[in-house]
C-alpha cells in the first residue's frame, strides 16, 4: 500500500507540473500577407494575459525555437502603471507563430543601459531640446525656453514647431553623444565624424511632420512645445507627450497636444496629435530649395519627397492611416521656409494619427527615391494588414 501510495503521489506531482506549465499563456501571430514580416510591434494588454507586471519579467518565448525575445513592458496611456508587453516576431509569409508567455524573476529581456535602442529625453543643456532616436533615425523638436530667446532677438533661440531630422549612420544611440561633444567645444554635430550630423534646416517649415491648419489660401501654425512628459524608453519603443499654447488660425482656436512614439526597426515615428478647434489638419514635408521630386499614393496614403542634400540624398515620408487622408497639396512660396507637401488629415475623435520620418541614403539604409517610396508603400499595406495575434 506504501508503495502504491508513493506511485500515486509521483502522478499527482507530474500532473500538477504538467498543469502548471500548460497554464502559461500562449499568443499566437499571424502574418496575412504574402511577404515575411520582421521589425513590427505586437503589443498584448498585460490583462489579457492574467498577470501582474508590477512584481515580475514578462518573457515571450519562441515555441518552436525555445529562444525568448527582446521584451518591454510599456505604460499605453500615460496614467503611471505599466499595462502592455512589447514584442517584434519575425513571421514567414502567410504563416503564424505561437509564443509561450512566461514569468521569472531570474530572466530579464528588457535592457537596462542608459541610452537604450530607443530613446528619448528633454535636453535643459542644449536650451530646451525634446530628442529622440533608435537604431535608425534621430530627430528633435523645440521648447519654450528657445521660443522666448528668438522672440526676444537672441541668435540661441529658435522658434519653430517644425520636427527636426539627425541623420544618423550608425544603430547605436548617438543622442547624448552628440550633444556632449558640441557642448563641451570637443566637436559639432554639424560635422559628420563617421556617426552622421545634422545638416537638415528647419526654420518655419514642417520639417519631418510638423502640422499646419489652412484656412483659405494660408496655413497657421503653432510655436514651440510648452510642456514635455516621456513615457517610455526602451529596447522596442520610446514614447512621450508634448503639449502646445492654443493657437489662432484665421479666428478659430486650436488646441494641440502631441503624443510621439518611435519603434525599433522603424524610419517613421508615429504622431497621436489631439486637436480642438478643427476636424482636419495638414501634415507638412519641408521642400527646402524645392529641387527634389514628390509622389503621393493617395491609394496608400502616403506622400513623400526625395531631395538632394549636401553630398547625399534624403527621402522624407509621411503614411496615413486608411481612410484618413482626405487631400494634399504642394505648396509653394517665395516665403523663407514656407514651402512644404502637406498631407490633409481627417480627424476621430479629436485626434489625427499619422507616421513620419525619413531615410538618408548615406546611411545605407535606401539608395533611390524607388527604394523609399516602396519602403512606404510597404509600411502602408502593414497599417492596413497588421500582425493579427491571439491570447490562449
Amino acid at each position: 500500500m506504501n508503495k502504491l501510495y508513493a506511485l500515486f503521489c509521483v502522478a499527482t506531482l507530474l500532473l500538477s507540473c504538467g498543469e502548471g506549465a500548460q497554464s502559461n499563456k500562449k499568443i499566437v501571430v499571424k502574418n496575412t500577407m504574402d511577404f515575411d514580416r520582421a521589425f513590427e510591434t505586437v503589443s498584448i494588454p498585460i490583462s489579457a494575459l492574467e498577470l501582474d507586471s508590477s512584481e515580475n519579467n514578462i518573457v515571450i518565448k519562441d515555441v518552436s525555437t525555445g529562444k525568448n525575445l527582446v521584451s518591454q513592458k510599456v505604460d499605453s496611456n500615460g496614467d503611471g502603471v505599466l499595462d502592455e508587453v512589447l514584442f517584434q516576431p519575425e513571421i514567414k509569409a502567410n504563416a503564424e507563430k505561437t509564443f509561450e508567455v512566461v514569468v521569472s524573476d531570474e530572466l530579464d529581456t528588457v535592457k537596462t543601459d542608459a541610452d537604450p535602442a530607443c530613446y528619448s529625453r528633454f535636453v535643459p543643456e542644449r536650451t530646451d531640446d525634446y530628442a529622440w532616436e533608435n537604431n535608425r533615425v534621430a530627430f528633435r523638436t523645440y521648447g519654450p525656453t528657445a521660443q522666448q530667446l528668438a522672440e526676444e532677438g537672441d541668435n540661441g533661440g529658435t522658434l519653430s514647431s517644425g520636427i527636426d531630422a539627425w541623420l544618423k549612420r550608425v544603430d547605436y544611440p548617438i543622442i547624448n553623444k552628440w550633444y556632449e561633444k558640441d557642448l563641451s567645444g570637443s566637436g559639432s554635430y554639424h560635422k559628420d565624424t563617421g556617426e552622421g550630423l545634422d545638416n537638415f534646416h528647419v526654420g518655419v517649415s514642417r520639417g519631418v511632420g510638423g502640422i499646419a491648419k489652412k484656412v483659405d489660401s494660408t496655413y497657421y501654425i503653432s510655436k514651440n512645445f510648452t510642456t514635455w512628459k516621456t513615457l517610455s524608453t526602451g529596447p522596442i519603443r520610446t514614447s512621450f507627450v508634448l503639449a502646445y499654447a492654443d493657437w489662432d488660425a484665421a479666428g478659430n482656436k486650436i488646441s494641440e497636444e502631441k503624443r510621439i512614439s518611435l519603434d525599433y526597426g522603424s524610419n517613421l515615428s508615429r504622431f497621436e496629435v489631439t486637436l480642438k478647434g478643427t476636424d482636419t489638419i495638414s501634415a507638412g514635408l519641408t521642400l527646402h530649395e524645392k529641387t527634389g521630386e514628390t509622389e503621393v499614393n493617395t491609394n496608400n496614403g502616403w506622400i513623400s519627397y526625395w531631395e538632394p542634400l549636401q553630398d547625399s540624398e534624403l527621402g522624407m515620408g509621411i503614411v496615413v492611416p486608411e481612410g484618413k487622408m482626405v487631400g494634399y497639396e504642394k505648396y509653394l512660396t517665395e516665403r523663407n521656409d514656407e514651402s512644404n507637401l502637406f498631407v490633409h488629415i481627417k480627424t476621430e475623435n479629436n485626434k489625427a494619427v499619422y507616421y513620419t520620418g525619413f531615410g538618408w541614403k548615406k546611411s545605407g539604409q535606401f539608395n533611390t527615391k524607388a527604394d523609399w517610396d516602396a519602403y512606404l508603400n510597404r509600411f502602408s499595406q502593414c497599417l492596413k494588414n497588421p500582425l493579427v495575434f491571439e491570447v490562449q
